[in-house]
């Protein structure tokens, strides 16, 4: 790191490589009591993939009158999306734009982001280990 607080004359030691950093999505479901659904993804994701974890994954968890919130990202309005959510017997709400604040999955994103920090898991098999420790 550029910049950091560390014990005064040493080095002060980084979390992450220099230079490789690592995206991956992590998609999932909130309930009142768990996370559900949990899926990782090495890489940014598309429409194609969004739809694949819609159906394979999120539909076989809902039940009927879930409420799935979604923000308003292009491959989250397919129609193909919304068939199958509703298809399920759940009711679909798309937040209003630029409102993340709004959305209650963001603050347990924001924990596990930490979390997977302070773990410094640099595999996908290590992730997806780190991640099913969640539930």
């Amino acid at each position: 790191p550029l910049r950091g607080w560390g014990p005064k004359g040493k080095r002060l030691r980084g979390l992450a490589p220099h230079g490789h950093w690592r995206t991956l999505t992590f998609l999932g479901a909130l309930r009142c009591d768990r996370l559900t659904a949990p899926c990782v993804f090495d890489g940014p994701i598309n429409g194609q993939c969004f739809r694949a974890y819609v159906e394979q994954q999120l539909v076989p968890v809902l039940e009927p009158g879930d409420i799935v919130v979604m923000d308003n990202l292009g491959s989250h309005k397919s129609a193909a999306i919304r068939q199958m959510i509703r298809a399920a017997g759940a009711r679909l709400w798309y937040l209003p734009p630029y409102s993340p604040d709004l959305n209650p999955i963001e603050q347990a994103f924001a924990k596990i982001k930490h979390w997977m920090r302070a773990a410094q898991k640099r595999t996908m098999d290590d992730t997806w280990r780190h991640i099913g420790q969640i539930e």
